[in-house]
């Protein structure tokens, strides 16, 4: 597989991997929809979290560019034990989001970049961006493995491929709040395969940058 390939499907499952109980939250978030509370609040909102959780974990890029690929694949082992703590400790989560109430009245501008402006500056769309960062804290020890190793391309295309499948899994979400035997199924399921997934993405990236080298029996 060539470099691109690879580093387009790592991004694909890294993202995956790491977001699948955000499909939960956002199925709650769509079911709450009213006339204060708007879809798009929702896709702001995800956009600017996960964009605070990225920002968050690019010292790894950083320290990527001084220090030795090899040793870098060792991050791999943090993905690993965070999927292991969860087949071990798992515990039965609730998931709690309270819908704020607010006086605000929707605008009725119909200019749409004062539109776009008002909905990124509505309260609404900042409880969203505050779930997206408390649920995904656990991501940036995930994030920071993930881009060491990398130079500038491969890093864009990676960033490329996270902004894009934030969109795609607020579509997916919104379509599975209108099917409730699906989303039944995702809620009760779902998290348990999120472990193994972990464990297997952290195996790549040590595998990927030919981390099992350092082992004495195999250098030859």
């Amino acid at each position: 597989m060539s470099k691109l390939g690879t580093t387009f499907s790592e991004g694909i499952i890294a993202f995956i991997a790491t977001n699948i109980d955000d499909i939960i939250i956002l199925l709650i978030f769509f079911s709450q929809v009213d006339v204060n509370f708007r879809r798009r609040h929702i896709l702001l909102g995800q956009y600017l979290g996960f964009t605070a959780i990225i920002i968050a974990s690019l010292p790894g890029f950083f320290g990527g560019l001084v220090v030795q690929r090899e040793w870098i694949g060792l991050l791999g082992l943090l993905p690993i034990a965070i999927g292991i703590q969860q087949l071990i400790y798992r515990k039965e989560e609730t998931i709690t989001v309270q819908t704020v109430s607010s006086d605000f009245r929707e605008s009725t501008a119909t200019n749409p970049v004062l539109s776009f402006v008002l909905s990124v500056l509505h309260p609404q769309t900042y409880k969203v961006a505050a779930v997206t960062v408390a649920n995904g804290g656990d991501n940036i020890s995930i994030y920071i493995p993930l881009f060491a190793g990398h130079d500038l391309a491969s890093l864009g295309v990676i960033l490329s491929i996270f902004f894009v499948m934030v969109g795609v899994w607020c579509a997916i979400a919104y379509f599975l709040s209108r099917q409730p035997t699906i989303a039944y199924i995702l809620s009760r399921y779902g998290k348990a395969v999120v472990p193994f997934v972990l464990i297997g993405l952290g195996l790549f990236i040590i595998y990927e940058r030919g981390t099992f080298t350092l082992l004495p029996w195999l250098r030859s």
